[in-house]
Order: structure tokens, then sequence, then C-alpha cells
């Protein structure tokens, strides 16, 4: 029996939660910043396995495994609440898609950024992603994953002890390419949502997945992933998932944004739950524009989200893109 520590209750960490008990042989801690545990996945009970708490100390006492499971914008703050009790050889497994404001940091160099002080060197750290809603999850679907490390040892072990009867998990080394994967989906399902609530057909969606892998692509191999990667779980995969699923809030931003509706609107209406590809928009056009990479998609949502561009007018100036080959 191995302890896990899943920091965030949000619908990701406790559907990770509830899937990890069906194994029967781990003790689970849930920390969540308060007393309300459960409220992003109703219907679905914490089981005796899973000990919430709301004592991060207490939480990370004695786990082998902690899991991050927090939007991205808390990812540094969390951390440098977690430093003082975290041990060196406790792995570390980042759970959240999406890239930091301001630095355009993905979530694991974020993570070693805030712990380079603590054996830099030895820092056992993964991350877990791929096409996974946390409803679907909790439900016990059959769902896969990835998880990637720099280390095929750590990541074996992750496998092992992670994977439950309905998640599949397999094993890759790009932590790169696997990251910007799961974070970049985000914006993406945006713009497909966009072009849904602009009653645009299935022709439009097909175009905008094809190009958005292209526009992922481009940018992971450019900060030193694998292209292969995103023909995997997490890149094409997930993009799919977030770009074509009724459960998916980025799309649902999408939607709503091309019915007309306003962002701070619709960002209410998801009732604390967070869509990341609105925070991660800007940011990856940041990091796309430090890697000299074009990523039109990307710009167009970055102009509605940020500068209430018209969405008919974003999608007719990607159809009016000059022509060039595949």
């Amino acid at each position: 029996m191995s302890r896990i520590a899943i920091v965030g209750s949000g619908s990701w960490g406790t559907a990770l939660a509830l899937s990890l008990a069906r194994r029967g042989d781990h003790s689970i801690a849930l920390w969540s910043h308060s007393s309300a545990v459960g409220t992003y996945l109703p219907g679905f009970p914490i089981p005796p396995q899973v000990n919430p708490l709301t004592d991060l100390a207490a939480a990370l006492a004695g786990a082998e495994i902690v899991i991050s499971a927090v939007p991205s914008q808390h990812v540094r703050t969390i951390y440098q609440k977690m430093a003082p009790h975290l041990e060196p050889q406790q792995l570390i497994v980042s759970a959240t898609k999406g890239i930091e404001d301001g630095t355009f940091l993905r979530m694991t160099q974020v993570i070693e950024q805030v712990l380079a002080h603590q054996n830099p060197d030895d820092r056992r750290l993964g991350v877990l992603s791929g096409p996974s809603f946390a409803q679907e999850v909790a439900a016990g679907d059959p769902t896969a994953v990835t998880i990637a490390c720099d280390e095929n040892s750590i990541a074996n072990r992750l496998q092992e002890e992670l994977s439950s009867p309905a998640l599949r998990i397999y094993t890759n080394d790009d932590v790169i390419g696997v990251e910007l994967g799961g974070a970049l989906k985000n914006v993406i399902a945006i713009a497909a949502g966009i072009a849904a609530g602009l009653g645009l057909g299935h022709n439009s969606a097909a175009a905008i997945i094809t190009r958005g892998v292209a526009e992922i692509t481009r940018l992971a191999v450019a900060c030193g992933g694998r292209r292969e990667t995103l023909a995997g779980l997490s890149g094409l995969g997930d993009l799919v998932l977030t770009c074509t699923g009724p459960l998916s809030r980025n799309r649902t931003v999408g939607v709503e944004l091309g019915r007309g509706h306003k962002l701070p609107t619709i960002l209410a209406q998801l009732q604390g739950k967070v869509a990341e590809g609105v925070r991660t928009t800007s940011a990856a056009l940041g990091l796309a524009k430090a890697q000299n990479v074009e990523m039109p998609i990307t710009e167009q949502m970055a102009a509605i989200l940020e500068h209430g561009k018209s969405p008919q007018d974003a999608i007719r100036e990607l159809m009016a893109r000059p022509g060039r080959d595949e």
C-alpha cells in the first residue's frame, strides 16, 4: 500500500482520488483549501479510503507520491506553501494543464523553479496528461492517459501505482511534448466551441482540430518536444476530446462566445470551475512569440478573449490568410 497525497479537490483532483480508491490498496489524502470537498463533482460520494484534509502539512506527511491538481494560476503559490513539507524521496506529479502567465513556463518548470533549493539534481517529477473528463473518470469509464518523466524508472513506478481498473496509463519520456499538448489543446477547444456557437458545421470543426494539431506541434517541437508525442494521447487524443465533448469547459466557453455572450458572464456561469484555455491563450501566444512560432488560431483567440474581437471577424480572417503548403 502506498500513501498518496492529492493537492487540490476540484473536479480533477477528486476524480483522481476516486479512481485510486477503486484499487483498494492505497491510503489517499485529498487536500482542499476549504472543507467543501466534493463540491465540483456532485453525485460522487467520497469513499472511506480517501481522507479529506484542509491541513497541507498533514496531507503531505508520509506521502510517497504527491499529485497536484490545482488551477495553473495557483501552482506557484501552492508549491511555495508545500515546499517546507516536501521530502526529497517523494515522487511529484503535476496534473495541471496550463502555462504560467508572464513567465510562459510549463507547470513542471514552475515546480522546479520553486523547489530548486531542494536537491535540484534529484527531483523526481512527472506530468499526468491525456483525454480525461473528470466526471467520466469519477464514474469509472475506461480512460487512457500518459505519465511523462525524464527517467523511465520513475515513469514505470508511477504507471504501476496510479493505474486503476478503469484508468490505463501509458509512459513517455517527452515531458515537454506531453505538457504542452495538454495545455495548448484548451486554446484550440475554445476555437472549436466558437465555430459550434456560430452554427458552423463539421467541416469547420475538422479544420480547426487539424490545423490546431499543426499549431500545437510547431510550438512543442520548437520548445524541445517530439512531433510524434503530439499524435498521441496528450496531443491529438486530448485535443479531439476537448474540442468535441459536451463536458469540455473550454469548448463551452467558445460556444457561448460564438452565440454572442460576453466573457465575464460566461465565466461566472461556470460557478467556480476553471476553463484553463482562457488564461493559457495569452501565455501560449507569449511563448510562441519567444520561440518565433506562428500560431494563427491562438492569435485570433487572444484577440477575442482580450480585445473583444467578434468571433465572425476572427473566423473570416483565418479563412482569408494567404495560401500555403500543408
